[in-house]
Protein backbone atom coordinates (compact mmCIF):
# COMPACT_ATOMS: atom_id res chain seq x y z
CA UNK A 1 0.00 0.00 0.00
CA UNK A 2 2.81 2.11 1.28
CA UNK A 3 4.52 1.92 -2.11
CA UNK A 4 1.39 2.56 -4.57
CA UNK A 5 0.59 5.32 -2.65
CA UNK A 6 4.51 6.64 -3.16
CA UNK A 7 4.40 5.73 -7.15
CA UNK A 8 0.72 7.30 -7.44
CA UNK A 9 2.55 10.86 -5.59
CA UNK A 10 5.41 10.34 -7.81
CA UNK A 11 3.58 10.50 -10.99
CA UNK A 12 1.43 13.81 -9.11
CA UNK A 13 3.98 15.90 -9.33
CA UNK A 14 5.94 14.53 -12.35
CA UNK A 15 6.68 17.41 -14.59
CA UNK A 16 6.14 17.46 -18.04
CA UNK A 17 8.60 18.87 -20.37
CA UNK A 18 6.66 21.90 -21.23
CA UNK A 19 6.45 22.70 -17.26
CA UNK A 20 9.93 22.13 -16.80
CA UNK A 21 10.98 24.73 -19.58
CA UNK A 22 8.34 27.41 -18.01
CA UNK A 23 10.32 26.54 -15.07
CA UNK A 24 13.01 27.34 -16.72
CA UNK A 25 11.77 30.88 -18.06
CA UNK A 26 12.32 29.39 -21.62
CA UNK A 27 10.41 29.89 -24.26
CA UNK A 28 10.31 28.05 -27.49
CA UNK A 29 10.70 29.58 -30.25
CA UNK A 30 8.61 29.65 -33.73
CA UNK A 31 11.03 27.38 -36.15
CA UNK A 32 12.48 29.52 -39.42
CA UNK A 33 12.46 27.80 -42.63
CA UNK A 34 15.55 25.82 -43.29
CA UNK A 35 18.26 27.32 -44.72
CA UNK A 36 19.01 24.61 -47.42
CA UNK A 37 17.96 21.83 -49.34
CA UNK A 38 16.62 19.46 -46.59
CA UNK A 39 14.34 19.11 -43.67
CA UNK A 40 14.57 19.81 -39.99
CA UNK A 41 13.61 16.90 -39.32
CA UNK A 42 12.97 13.23 -40.13
CA UNK A 43 10.87 10.32 -38.30
CA UNK A 44 12.22 6.84 -39.17
CA UNK A 45 10.12 4.59 -37.00
CA UNK A 46 10.55 5.38 -33.75
CA UNK A 47 13.41 7.60 -34.08
CA UNK A 48 13.70 10.91 -34.97
CA UNK A 49 16.47 12.76 -37.13
CA UNK A 50 17.37 16.30 -36.19
CA UNK A 51 18.99 18.19 -38.98
CA UNK A 52 21.91 20.31 -37.52
CA UNK A 53 20.59 23.77 -36.16
CA UNK A 54 22.33 26.85 -34.25
CA UNK A 55 22.41 29.38 -32.27
CA UNK A 56 19.86 31.57 -33.36
CA UNK A 57 18.15 34.25 -31.14
CA UNK A 58 14.70 35.81 -31.05
CA UNK A 59 16.05 38.21 -33.34
CA UNK A 60 17.18 35.71 -35.82
CA UNK A 61 20.41 36.59 -35.38
CA UNK A 62 23.02 33.92 -34.86
CA UNK A 63 26.14 34.07 -32.22
CA UNK A 64 28.76 33.80 -34.44
CA UNK A 65 32.52 33.45 -34.24
CA UNK A 66 35.15 31.13 -33.44
CA UNK A 67 35.94 29.44 -29.81
CA UNK A 68 39.50 30.25 -28.80
CA UNK A 69 39.30 33.45 -30.54
CA UNK A 70 36.10 35.91 -30.47
CA UNK A 71 34.38 33.66 -28.06
CA UNK A 72 35.20 32.15 -24.30
CA UNK A 73 33.95 28.62 -23.04
CA UNK A 74 31.05 30.26 -21.67
CA UNK A 75 29.76 32.38 -24.41
CA UNK A 76 30.41 28.88 -26.19
CA UNK A 77 28.39 26.75 -24.04
CA UNK A 78 25.54 29.83 -23.95
CA UNK A 79 25.49 29.27 -27.64
CA UNK A 80 25.38 25.36 -27.44
CA UNK A 81 22.37 25.64 -24.73
CA UNK A 82 20.23 28.06 -26.91
CA UNK A 83 20.80 25.54 -29.87
CA UNK A 84 19.25 23.20 -27.20
CA UNK A 85 16.18 25.65 -27.36
CA UNK A 86 16.31 25.62 -31.13
CA UNK A 87 15.78 21.90 -31.39
CA UNK A 88 13.57 21.51 -28.45
CA UNK A 89 11.63 23.31 -31.19
CA UNK A 90 11.77 21.61 -33.54
CA UNK A 91 10.67 18.71 -31.86
CA UNK A 92 7.92 20.37 -30.23
CA UNK A 93 6.71 21.39 -33.96
CA UNK A 94 6.97 17.90 -35.50
CA UNK A 95 5.81 15.88 -32.40
CA UNK A 96 2.88 18.41 -30.82
CA UNK A 97 4.18 17.45 -27.41
CA UNK A 98 7.18 17.13 -25.94
CA UNK A 99 5.85 14.27 -23.85
CA UNK A 100 6.51 11.86 -26.74
CA UNK A 101 10.18 11.85 -26.48
CA UNK A 102 11.34 8.89 -24.77
CA UNK A 103 14.98 9.24 -25.18
CA UNK A 104 17.72 11.46 -26.73
CA UNK A 105 20.13 9.06 -28.41
CA UNK A 106 22.79 10.92 -29.88
CA UNK A 107 23.90 14.30 -29.86
CA UNK A 108 26.82 15.39 -32.53
CA UNK A 109 28.19 18.63 -31.82
CA UNK A 110 30.04 20.93 -33.63
CA UNK A 111 32.12 23.76 -32.50
CA UNK A 112 34.02 26.55 -34.86
CA UNK A 113 37.04 26.87 -33.15
CA UNK A 114 40.93 27.74 -33.93
CA UNK A 115 43.65 24.79 -33.86
CA UNK A 116 44.28 25.13 -30.60
CA UNK A 117 40.95 25.31 -28.72
CA UNK A 118 40.59 21.81 -27.04
CA UNK A 119 37.59 22.41 -24.83
CA UNK A 120 34.72 21.40 -27.38
CA UNK A 121 32.96 19.10 -24.66
CA UNK A 122 32.93 22.06 -22.18
CA UNK A 123 31.15 24.25 -25.42
CA UNK A 124 28.43 21.23 -26.17
CA UNK A 125 27.41 20.44 -22.49
CA UNK A 126 25.38 23.65 -22.67
CA UNK A 127 23.59 21.68 -25.21
CA UNK A 128 23.81 18.47 -22.92
CA UNK A 129 23.03 19.87 -19.86
CA UNK A 130 19.52 21.61 -20.47
CA UNK A 131 18.48 18.42 -22.30
CA UNK A 132 19.37 16.42 -19.08
CA UNK A 133 17.18 19.38 -17.31
CA UNK A 134 14.06 19.02 -19.42
CA UNK A 135 13.97 15.20 -20.08
CA UNK A 136 16.24 14.15 -16.79
CA UNK A 137 17.75 10.60 -17.12
CA UNK A 138 15.72 10.29 -20.97
CA UNK A 139 17.78 13.49 -22.06
CA UNK A 140 21.20 11.55 -21.21
CA UNK A 141 22.78 10.51 -24.41
CA UNK A 142 25.71 9.41 -26.41
CA UNK A 143 27.73 12.56 -27.86
CA UNK A 144 30.59 13.69 -29.89
CA UNK A 145 31.81 16.82 -29.73
CA UNK A 146 34.32 18.04 -32.85
CA UNK A 147 36.15 21.37 -33.90
CA UNK A 148 35.66 22.66 -36.81
CA UNK A 149 37.60 25.91 -38.66
CA UNK A 150 34.12 26.64 -39.73
CA UNK A 151 30.45 26.63 -39.28
CA UNK A 152 27.38 27.72 -42.08
CA UNK A 153 26.59 31.80 -41.66
CA UNK A 154 30.08 31.66 -38.87
CA UNK A 155 28.03 30.18 -36.45
CA UNK A 156 29.80 29.42 -32.81
CA UNK A 157 28.12 26.05 -32.76
CA UNK A 158 26.14 23.04 -34.47
CA UNK A 159 24.69 20.30 -33.04
CA UNK A 160 22.23 17.41 -34.81
CA UNK A 161 20.49 14.97 -32.80
CA UNK A 162 18.43 11.48 -32.89
CA UNK A 163 15.48 10.86 -30.83
CA UNK A 164 13.35 8.39 -29.70
CA UNK A 165 9.76 8.74 -29.39
CA UNK A 166 6.79 6.99 -28.29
Amino acid sequence: MLAMLLLVSLGVFAQTPEEKLAELKITLPEVPPAIGSYVDARRVGNLIYLSGKGPRNSNGEYVTGKLGQELTIQQGYDAAKLTAVNQLAVLKKTLGSLGKVKQVVKVNGYVNCDASFKDQPKVINGFSDLMIQVFGEAGRHARTALGTNALPLNMAVEVEMIVEVE
